[in-house]
């Protein structure tokens, strides 16, 4: 059993933002494996999924990107499921739109999110996926950045970059990380 955590915010105010895109990632897998309604449990939604015979949880946490930890724990300790079998899907302002970068573990490179979810955890010891929505302009404050929408243009990169995003999950799932990691970093 695999846990796939997309980060970003509830709500249609948020939908189709910057922080979002770790919700979007998700989507698109539930959409492209026939993922059923979402079930609320652990302070987010889930949806089941099957990708190469493997069950997988798609977890949204519903906490708001600051407190996502306290949905990933809950839902780690409800599956018992191995740090190694989670990934946890979210944006990056320092990579350039369009840019992917898979981990098997490490620090939170500043994303308050991802920050939460090794706090809660106890550890920096689980892949990430982390997708640029980069760079941050110039005397612009993070958060209005984060919580904007990306214009006609960028959604066309964001498209491009959730594609393969999709495809390097699916690599870790049904291969393993060092082959996804060698793919599509």
């Amino acid at each position: 059993m695999k846990l796939i955590v997309g980060l970003g915010n509830p709500g249609r105010k948020y939908e189709g933002t910057r922080h979002n895109v770790g919700f979007e990632l998700l989507d698109q897998l539930s959409e492209l494996y026939g993922g059923g309604s979402p079930r609320t449990k652990f302070n987010g939604q889930l949806i089941d999924i099957s990708i190469g015979g493997e069950k997988v949880i798609l977890l949204y946490p519903q906490t708001y990107m600051n407190n996502s930890g306290n949905s990933v724990r809950a839902a780690v300790d409800f599956y018992k499921i191995s740090l190694h079998d989670i990934l946890i899907a979210c944006d990056d302002f320092n990579l350039p739109l369009n840019k992917l970068r898979l981990r098997a573990n490490g620090s939170a490179g500043g994303q308050k999110g991802l920050a939460d979810a090794i706090q809660k955890l106890s550890s920096e010891d689980f892949p990430r996926l982390r997708i640029g929505i980069g760079p941050l302009p110039e005397k612009m404050e993070v958060t209005n950045f984060v919580l904007g929408k990306f214009s006609k243009n960028e959604r066309i990169d964001v498209e491009q970059v959730l594609f393969r995003a999709r495809n390097a999950v699916i690599d870790w799932i049904e291969h393993d990380l060092t082959h996804s990691m060698n793919q599509h970093n």
